[in-house]
């Protein structure tokens, strides 16, 4: 057996969800006069990528430490969505289930392409990686619990549509943007798409059903699109956690393996050597642009 990362690199300048720490770093030995060296570490748990647990958001939930491993390690099905949603846009159950076959109890990985625009790209940009993604509605969530999943993984900022967030009052040039969009393709307001019975649904209507979700994943997951895999997120064992950085991976066979590091070696590579395809930024921004124009 092999493993695919699917985890973004972290480091100093990789963003956190917008308004929670960063990750500062500092030395407090070195190897001249202390034999050793030695850090020290600052950070939110939403930074990298992380998995938000249940008491993120929901008080009597369970903190990370009380994660089972076959919960965190189980078959998944893995979507790409980035030929059919550009910035603002809202994704569907109706639009996996077209694409990947979706069994009860998956894990559930949605490429949205958004990763493309992280930090560690030659495309990053990261408001457009925060706050333009694409998100679902409540017939997702509701899909989500029918389906019985186990988690949920993106590639993006968020879990939740960046406009069902309060990144829609602190961002009101992009609010206005996606005002458009929603007037547009939604036949209304984004105030009323989004309204307060729907605020934030994928964390606060999901966590109190054990739905939770990991964010910013991305790595290697180019080369693992529309198929179903075993998937693994490894947190630590934090108690009382309410989320957790950790390393996101897939598990193939060794005759696979060598069939995707073939196709790795095809691709163009980020500056941390994990391959990515440019197909997937140039239709988001074909479908960005129509949305926007």
């Amino acid at each position: 057996m092999k493993f695919l990362d699917l985890t973004i690199p972290l480091g100093v300048a990789t963003p956190p969800w917008p308004t929670y720490e960063p990750l500062q770093l500092k030395y407090f030995k070195r190897l001249a006069p202390n034999g050793a060296n030695g850090q020290v570490l600052t950070h939110s748990n939403h930074l990298g990528t992380h998995l938000d647990g249940e008491i993120h958001f929901h008080t009597p939930g369970k903190d990370i430490a009380s994660l089972d491993m076959d919960f965190l390690v189980h078959e998944a099905a893995v979507v790409d969505l980035s030929d059919t949603c550009g910035d603002y846009d809202v994704y569907t159950s109706k639009m996996v289930e077209e694409r990947v076959e979706v069994r009860e109890g998956d894990i559930l990985i949605i490429h949205t392409g958004y990763h493309h625009f992280g930090w560690d790209m030659p495309t990053a940009d990261e408001v457009r990686y925060m706050v333009k993604h694409p998100g679902p509605d409540r017939e997702f969530a509701e899909w989500s619990k029918e389906k019985k999943l186990r988690w949920i993984g993106v590639d993006c900022g968020s879990a939740d549509h960046p406009m069902n967030t309060i990144i829609r009052d602190w961002m009101p040039r992009q609010a206005r943007q996606a005002d458009k969009v929603f007037k547009k393709k939604y036949g209304m307001p984004l105030a009323d798409y989004f309204d307060d019975s729907k605020y934030q649904l994928m964390h606060l209507e999901m966590f109190p059903y054990g739905i939770i979700h990991a964010e910013c994943i991305g790595g290697e997951i180019d080369l693992l699109l529309d198929r179903r895999v075993t998937i693994g997120f490894f947190p630590w064992r934090f108690v009382d956690g309410e989320s957790c950085i950790g390393r996101c991976v897939a598990m193939v066979d060794d005759v696979e393996y060598n069939t995707l590091m073939a196709n790795k070696a095809a691709l163009s590579k980020t500056r941390f050597g994990d391959a990515y395809n440019p197909e997937h930024t140039e239709s988001i921004n074909k479908l960005s642009q129509m949305n926007l124009s």
